[in-house]
């Protein structure tokens, strides 16, 4: 309890470093606890130092892989360290033109530095494909309307007769 003082008192001055080293201590001190490393997570990312919270929420996924908490601490900073990485690359002078020119100097400047002569090897992209067709299919069959099928009504001629003769057998002779 003292130490979630110590740490609102360091954060109302504005030092998240502060902030960060005393539950970094709780961490130290706890080390299979995961509660320290989701805070210090959250810190990083209100501070938007997405990097330290992706480092902090994957120590608290060590402890227990299945909080969502830090998963979504882990995506939602990664999207944005990604859009972040996509609009500097959007900004560079050597990428200024047209959208097509645009997806050619990103691809190429990206294997150049990834050292990859294909971006998306041929098995995931076969997959993808697969999936997308699947998606095409399914929304296609959604879009239909329901097709309502109706019984077969029964002929008039053997109703007429089973109904004249009294006999419901009358149309099996």
């Amino acid at each position: 309890m003292q130490t979630e003082i110590q740490v609102s008192e360091s954060l109302e001055k504005g030092n998240k470093d502060d902030a960060v080293r005393i539950v970094n201590g709780l961490a130290t001190a706890n080390p299979g606890r995961k509660e320290p490393w989701i805070r210090i997570a959250k810190l990083h990312f209100d501070a938007t130092d997405y990097a330290e919270a992706i480092v902090a929420a994957d120590e608290a996924l060590k402890i227990d892989n299945g909080d969502r908490t830090a998963k979504s601490i882990r995506a939602v900073s990664g999207l944005r360290v990604a859009a972040q990485s996509l609009a500097d690359l959007r900004n560079d002078a050597e990428l200024k033109g047209n959208a097509r020119a645009d997806a050619t100097g990103l691809a190429m400047t990206m294997r150049d530095i990834l050292g990859e002569d294909v971006l998306v090897p041929p098995a995931e992209l076969e997959a993808r494909k697969r999936r997308e067709a699947r998606a095409r299919r399914e929304a296609a069959l959604a879009a239909r309307p329901p097709v309502v099928r109706s019984r077969p009504q029964p002929q008039a001629r053997e109703a007429q007769a089973a109904a004249a003769t009294g006999n419901p057998f009358e149309n099996l002779k």
